[in-house]
């Protein structure tokens, strides 16, 4: 795939990654992407078709899709983070189209260049879901990149060339006032116990191809990880511990202790409609398992003899959590838990 460089600062660097990501018409979402701290360059173009060198008359016959190719500098942006923004410049609701813009060749797509890169894709996509911003189900396809074509050069920063047309085309299709509504200070959904209340847990293929091999060992065939080398054992961060599935909220670092043990454990859970407690004698003694009430993920074990007031030990497995720290709470769907910090 080759990603046209159409500035001197891109040209001369070596050190860059790409991102692909399709959003409807490519004029806003090129716009949205330039303005981020390092990001090198943005080029408008069609792609994800089989049709040769397409043309803004064709490309839709030949099976492209309108799209943006970016290249950013990995130090200062991640993809993660280039994804946040891709989520909040379309309605990944919409498979159809994006706005006033229908057809297949309107749809928004994440195209992935790495491994690395569809997993983060994968868990975004999730996290996504399970935000309770949106009623209708995430319908964004994660997909392999394939060939790029830069679109006219007429198209390239439309915003610019033509800022009068381009604001009215905003404003009239839909955009603005959609992205308003959605992503309002004041959006941020109660808390629920569940944060997406129509989860439905997705299939075992599906589980596999989102989770690590170790997220899937852990939380679906109720492994064990290894203590002292897992992510959150001496995670000291203030946030929320939510279900590596479903989103669901488990567990405060507000009840955090350090038990010795090399897992993180917790006197008591976040919200107790989300634990299930089972008996489990897989090693020839009785122990209580922990498990999530909505993803039924294996999360770990609980012991009695944790810390006062509760005198519990809710030792977990990291696989089995995603960690959201408290500045993050907020965009994440998860603001309304803010108050537990700052009270």
């Amino acid at each position: 795939v080759v990603l046209v460089m159409t500035t001197a600062i891109v040209q001369a660097q070596t050190d860059y990654d790409k991102a692909t990501l399709a959003g409807g018409c490519f004029w806003c979402t090129q716009a949205a992407f330039q303005k981020l701290e390092g990001v090198l360059a943005v080029v408008s173009g069609y792609t994800g078709g089989a049709g040769k060198d397409p043309t803004y008359e064709d490309y839709s016959q030949k099976g492209h899709i309108e799209a943006v190719q970016i290249a950013y500098d990995p130090s200062k942006i991640t993809f993660e983070q280039i994804l946040e923004v891709f989520w909040r410049n379309i309605d990944p609701t919409d498979g159809g189209g994006q706005f006033v813009d229908r057809g297949p060749h309107y749809r928004p797509v994440v195209f992935f260049h790495t491994e690395e890169q569809r997993v983060a894709a994968e868990r975004s996509k999730m996290s996504l879901s399970f935000s309770g911003r949106f009623r209708r189900p995430i319908v964004v396809d994660v997909l392999p990149a394939s060939e790029f074509y830069s679109a006219e050069e007429y198209h390239q920063n439309y915003h610019q060339k033509n800022p009068v047309r381009y604001k009215f085309y905003r404003l009239h299709s839909g955009r603005d006032p959609y992205f308003q509504n959605i992503w309002a200070p004041d959006r941020d959904p109660e808390p629920s116990g569940l944060i997406n209340k129509d989860f439905t847990k997705p299939g075992i293929e599906q589980l596999r191809e989102r989770l690590t091999p170790q997220q899937f060992e852990v939380t679906q065939e109720s492994g064990t990880e290894r203590p002292f080398q897992n992510e959150y054992w001496n995670n000291k961060r203030e946030g929320i511990y939510v279900d590596i599935v479903s989103g669901e909220p488990l567990f405060s670092s507000l009840d955090k202790f350090d038990s010795g043990t090399g897992w993180p454990s917790f006197s008591k859970p976040l919200e107790s409609g989300n634990i299930v407690e089972k008996e489990d004698r897989s090693l020839f003694t009785s122990r209580t398992e922990v498990r999530s009430t909505h993803a039924d993920s294996h999360l770990g074990h609980v012991f009695r003899d944790g810390p006062p007031p509760t005198g519990l030990r809710y030792c977990m497995n990291s696989a089995a959590l995603r960690f959201i720290p408290k500045e993050d709470l907020g965009k994440a769907g998860y603001g309304s838990y803010l108050k537990l910090f700052q009270e």
